[in-house]
């Protein structure tokens, strides 16, 4: 079983608790059983490649997909056969899904209506969100005479104005373009911290993930991977599949040389590595090191680690440039350093030593699986 729940704040009790929540179709596992806990007011992302189970839980969580084993509950309350009405959340889709016949004013209104709120209360939080979201002017507009972007902003406030308990959104940025992607985000954000909601949110975009969450909950093949925060996953994968999906990564095959209290030496790449792990002398490991920790030189550096290559090839991109490094012992690596006009960059063909940090090496189990 999947258990990957972190304590909560002393004093402050989950918003939902999921226990052995697990999903099957005939033969094929969209969900083995897993354990996952949301903190009030937390900003969590269900990360991971289609077919990962994310969706699947999060329609678990909506009350929209049966489970065929273990609980939830939310706010204290077991929710694990209530149907969605009574589950105080709210849900945001890829697709709009406004009234087109109702105003923006109406279309966001509509909750507040259906649960008999004064009108006077109705125009003053109708107002308030639209206000949040940049789009008073439109209050007496028709869906249809809004863009794409509009329309989404439009959306989300109609899932903030009655303040649920929870708010679950699967991938709805997803039919936008990157530009109003970004800006969504941002306001996404905005909307989260403003109003102080629970969002439990899908994406398969791990810059959405990074961007907006206060920890993401990586999925593969119907598990949790890892959790953590944005900064814990990028920098302290668990996993090759975790390193691999979270950002650019460089791969090294080694073998662990010697290993002490002090750490690890790894023979990889035609160099001697140090990094930190719980792995014996003689395992096989796969290092990761992200390409902007690399640095280009001629000669290695005192405290850092050092394989020597032979530059391919080096790729200008404005504000940073990209050395594609085939290294002596096999294989190759790629450096991604700030450009810097007063410095020449290694020609073709250069011989070097791309270097880097040690606290800026992970040291993975070489089978794919967690480290020990």
């Amino acid at each position: 079983m999947t258990d990957l729940t972190l304590q909560q704040t002393a004093g402050t009790p989950p918003k939902l608790v999921v226990s052995g929540l697990r999903k099957t179709y005939g033969t094929t596992v969209a969900l083995h059983p897993t354990d996952l806990t949301l903190r009030s007011g937390e900003f969590m992302t269900l990360l991971g490649p289609s077919g990962s189970g994310k969706t699947t839980l999060l329609m678990m969580v909506a009350g929209l997909l049966q489970a065929d084993g273990g609980e939830l509950s939310i706010d204290g309350r077991k929710a694990t056969y209530a149907p969605p009405w009574e589950r105080d959340i709210g849900m945001v889709f890829q697709n709009y899904a406004l009234f087109p016949h109702l105003t923006v004013f109406e279309n966001i209104a509509f909750p507040l209506r259906m649960r008999r709120r004064p009108e006077a209360e109705i125009k003053r939080e109708v107002m308030r969100v639209l206000d949040i979201v940049q789009l008073p002017h439109t209050a007496q507009r028709l869906p249809r005479a809004l863009s794409g972007g509009q329309q989404q902003r439009i959306a989300l406030a109609r899932c903030f104005v009655f303040q649920p308990s929870l708010i679950l959104m699967d991938e709805p940025l997803g039919a936008l373009d990157k530009k109003l992607r970004d800006q969504l985000q941002l306001e996404i954000k905005h909307l989260h911290k403003s109003l102080g909601i629970t969002i439990l949110y899908v994406t398969h975009d791990q810059e959405e993930a990074l961007t907006m969450s206060d920890r993401i909950c990586l999925m593969n093949g119907g598990r949790i991977e890892q959790l953590g925060t944005p900064s814990e996953l990028y920098f302290e994968p668990a996993t090759v599949f975790a390193a691999d999906f979270l950002g650019e990564s460089n791969f090294l095959d080694g073998t662990v040389r010697s290993a002490s209290a002090d750490g690890l030496t790894i023979d990889a790449g035609g160099g001697s590595i140090r990094g930190a792990g719980a792995f014996a002398t003689g395992t096989e490991v796969k290092l990761m090191v992200r390409p902007e920790s690399i640095r280009t030189a001629h000669a290695p550096s005192e405290g850092w680690n050092a394989v020597p290559g032979t530059v391919r090839e080096t790729i200008f991109v404005g504000g940073v440039t990209r050395h594609y490094i085939d290294l002596a012992a096999g294989g190759s690596i790629v450096a991604l350093e700030l450009t810097d006009r007063k410095t020449p960059p290694p020609a073709q063909g250069q011989q070097v030593f791309a270097t880097w940090p040690v606290q800026a090496t992970a040291v993975l189990a070489a089978g794919g699986g967690s480290a020990p």
